[in-house]
């Protein structure tokens, strides 16, 4: 196994029903993900609602997770934002208090304020001389296109950029280019979008993923299984989880992880900052139908 490989989710921000941060329940979220026998986590993602967390609540639960985790498992921390000053400050304070890794994408800000090739580039870069690994996040929120020869002279010539994040339409398809002209320089390629497209990523070179924490440790079989040369293998154990990873990337989104920590204990309240409304209960009960077989440690963590 390379150094950047296997399965690292993205741990939820759990929120107590008044819509504050519950920072006991982050400590069980990610004593929750240790159990599940993940590679390592991230923090602060899209899929932790990032968005929706303010500057002094993203200090905080930065400080709180990290320290929590105390080196069970390597964390990656999101940092990005359209200022480079502030991504470099988030860079130093993720540093500071002991994170592996942090993810970025690239400078935007909604649908017109997007940064340049030569922005992003110098961007990277900046942030890159704090001296953590960087792990670029190429995901259509940002609306930012990141051609191949910009990622490929990124891995070449920012000495920090290691890792790639490739969860574009027809990711498998990116990502063997960007591993084709990369070569040595891509030393951790990943996929995401809930593992939805694991399969044929893994078979274009893809050596890690990062899904949602609700069922990693049901998709981790996968990549051991790919891994050891068992293609059939991998073929048998994506099917069992193919309908609750289709039912969440298509229907729940990051609401789905909460709902089945929720469901198993490890959190008091699923509950998700407005304007993001509650899962439907029908999608809600139908997501736990699909993840119920397959007994995830998520269910019964809490129990």
């Amino acid at each position: 196994m390379t150094r950047y490989s296997g399965i690292w989710p993205v741990a939820p921000t759990p929120f107590n029903e008044d819509g504050s941060v519950d920072y006991d329940g982050m400590n069980r979220v990610i004593d929750c993900m240790v159990d599940q026998g993940n590679d390592g986590i991230c923090i602060l993602a899209n899929f932790s609602e990032q968005f929706l967390i303010s500057d002094e609540e993203r200090r905080a639960l930065t400080e709180r997770a990290l320290a929590h985790m105390a080196g069970r498992l390597p964390v990656i921390v999101t940092i990005s934002h359209y200022a480079t000053d502030i991504a470099i400050a988030r860079a130093r304070h993720a540093r500071t208090h002991g994170a592996s890794m942090v993810m970025m994408m690239p400078p935007y800000h909604g649908a017109l304020l997007k940064g340049t090739p030569e922005q992003t580039f110098e961007q990277f870069a900046r942030v890159g001389d704090v001296g953590l690994p960087v792990m670029v996040q190429d995901a259509p929120l940002s609306g930012v296109e990141l051609s191949v020869p910009l990622l490929v002279r990124m891995a070449r010539e920012i000495e920090m950029v290691k890792l790639f994040k490739i969860e574009c339409p027809q990711a498998a398809a990116k990502l063997r280019a960007l591993i084709a002209e990369g070569g040595d320089a891509v030393e951790g390629p990943f996929d995401g979008e809930e593992a939805i497209t694991l399969l044929a990523d893994l078979d274009a070179g893809a050596t890690g993923t990062m899904t949602s924490a609700m069922i990693p440790d049901r998709i981790k079989p996968v990549l051991e299984k790919h891994r050891a040369g068992d293609l059939d293998g991998a073929i048998e154990a994506y099917g069992r989880v193919a309908l609750a990873i289709n039912h969440e990337n298509r229907q729940c989104g990051f609401r789905s992880a909460k709902a089945a920590m929720m469901e198993g204990g490890v959190i008091r309240s699923d509950t998700c900052r407005h304007p993001i409304p509650p899962l439907h209960p029908e999608t809600r009960e139908l997501l736990l139908r699909l993840i119920r077989p397959l007994d995830p440690v998520v269910l019964s963590w809490g129990r």
